[in-house]
């Protein structure tokens, strides 16, 4: 029968290069770790990556004699954990700051959009036939997805996003050639 081993032997193990006390170190508390993610950022994601980083963290500490008290591992991963939340707190402050001072410098100039003669657009739509005319309306106009018009009109959606390229194609050419 194996002998539970105290935090402060773990820690010891681990000082000495023990990658088996590493292991059981990870398994003791990396559900404490997830725990303490899920309540202070209420991600899962979030929770896991604090898990992995925290474990990392603790355990290049603990392999340097970072822990001067062996019998205080718990408050050490606690305290490792508060300072991780901190800091990816301030992270994502500052990102935010910094994006909301400079992020519209970040962005590329949109290029201007064209003046599109609606009446011209009017009458390259009426000279699409029905059916194409039925699918770039309800695309564009109604805002349905290729499922949503292929079920109204008895199509397949392949057959749909057929239609609507070529149509898209047609209008280019009517709006280009009489422009």
């Amino acid at each position: 029968m194996a002998v539970e081993q105290t935090d402060a032997d773990l820690v010891a193990r681990i000082g000495q290069g023990d990658r088996e006390a590493e292991a059981e170190v990870c398994r003791r508390m990396a559900p404490r770790i997830r725990l303490y993610g899920l309540r202070h950022l209420r991600s899962s994601a979030a929770a896991d990556d604090l898990v992995q980083q925290v474990l990392m963290t603790a355990l290049e500490a603990l392999r340097s004699g970072g822990l001067r008290e062996l019998n205080k591992l718990p408050q050490f991963v606690l305290g490792t954990c508060r300072m991780t939340v901190v800091a990816l707190r301030r992270t994502v402050r500052r990102q935010e700051q910094l994006l909301a001072e400079f992020g519209a410098d970040l962005l590329p100039p949109s290029p201007p959009m064209p003046q599109v003669n609606d009446a011209q657009l009017g009458r390259c739509v009426g000279a699409l036939k029905e059916r194409e005319r039925s699918v770039i309306v309800q695309t564009f106009y109604d805002d349905q997805t290729a499922a949503e018009v292929s079920a109204y009109l008895g199509l397949s959606e392949t057959n749909v996003r057929v239609i609507r390229h070529r149509a898209l194609r047609q209008l280019r050419a009517c709006m280009g050639s009489t422009a």
